[in-house]
This record gives C-alpha cells, sequence and structure tokens, in this order.
C-alpha cells in the first residue's frame, strides 16, 4: 500500500499546484499556503485506523479486519463536504496571522482523505467505498502488474520520486533555499 509519505505529499502537491497555477493573484491573496498544509496532512487521516488497531490490537482484533474497513470509505469524505458547506463563512480567528474559515478547512480535509482513498484504489488492494451500507470492494491494484521481486521497491521509490518532485518544485516556485 502507499506509504504515509505518498499519502501526505499527493494531496499537497495537487493543492500546491491548484493554488499556484489555477487561482487568480487576489485569489490567492485569500487562499494561503496553510490550507496546502492542511490538505496534505489530511491525507493520513483515513490511516487512523491504524492507530486504531494497536489500542484493539489487545482485545483480539486481527489488523485486517480494522484497516481500509470503516475509514477508508466514501463517508470520511463526505462528512467533511458536507461540513464544508455547514460552516460556510465562519472564519478561525486564532490560527496564525491568516484568517482560515473553517469551510475551507473541511474542504481541504475532505480533499486529502479522499486523495488518500483514490491512491489507495489505484495502487493497491481494494478499498470498501460503501461500507457500512454495501459490502462491495473495488481496486484497480496495479502495483500487482509488476514483477513480484521488485513489487517491494515500488512505493519507497514513489515516496522518493515525489519527495524530490516537491522540493525542486517549492525552490523554483518559491524560492525556499532564500529561507536557509
Amino acid at each position: 500500500m502507499p506509504e504515509a509519505v505518498t499519502h501526505i505529499l499527493v494531496p499537497l502537491i495537487l493543492m500546491a499546484l491548484i493554488r499556484d497555477f489555477y487561482l487568480g493573484k487576489k485569489e490567492k491573496k485569500h487562499f494561503p499556503l496553510h490550507y496546502v498544509l492542511i490538505a496534505g496532512l489530511s491525507g493520513i487521516l483515513p490511516d487512523i485506523d491504524v492507530l486504531a488497531f494497536w489500542i484493539l490490537n489487545s482485545f483480539g482484533f486481527a489488523f485486517d479486519s480494522i484497516h481500509r474497513v470503516f475509514t477508508h470509505t466514501l463517508v470520511l469524505p463526505l462528512i467533511f463536504l458536507i461540513l464544508f458547506f455547514v460552516f460556510h463563512n465562519v472564519t478561525v480567528k486564532k490560527l496564525g496571522r491568516h484568517k482560515l474559515k473553517l469551510s475551507i478547512i473541511c474542504l481541504m480535509i475532505a480533499f486529502g482523505s479522499f486523495a488518500h482513498l483514490i491512491l489507495d484504489w489505484v495502487l493497491w488492494g481494494a478499498i470498501f467505498p460503501l461500507y457500512p451500507f454495501s459490502s462491495f470492494a473495488s481496486g484497480l491494484n496495479i502495483v500487482s502488474g509488476i514483477q513480484s521481486d521488485l513489487q517491494w521497491v515500488f512505493f519507497p521509490s514513489m515516496d522518493a520520486i515525489l519527495l524530490v518532485f516537491w522540493l525542486v518544485y517549492l525552490e523554483v516556485k518559491h524560492r525556499i533555499s532564500d529561507f536557509i
């Protein structure tokens, strides 16, 4: 399955590209990089069930009975998408110097968690997108098409490529070396 780094970097990179190339100058002012960070960190949210496993393991629960069952459904991003509409125009005033909107924070969490589901669905195994309403499972599992003795190196390699891309992008677009 994709590693934690991939689950964070993919929504982070996608949201940064949307912010930097799709939004105009005026819109960027109202969309600080804090939102990009929230989207990236939210990419790991569906794997909160791994923490649940560490707690429930002592009660006899197996990893497969917990991971990718409850939090790897469309319910999680849908909850935050609904909260996006509920909290429209509510501003959180104490998060840094930017006035972050709670609705946009919820949208970034929905985006990050949905990106996680897409990565898991495309790359490795199956997810239960409609659980608990349906036991339907789906997944493209494209990594299984890679030669079996090379599969173990695929995800660490993908992490490395994404991390290098992200660092080069930050240097080219935002000149991070000026801050070092």
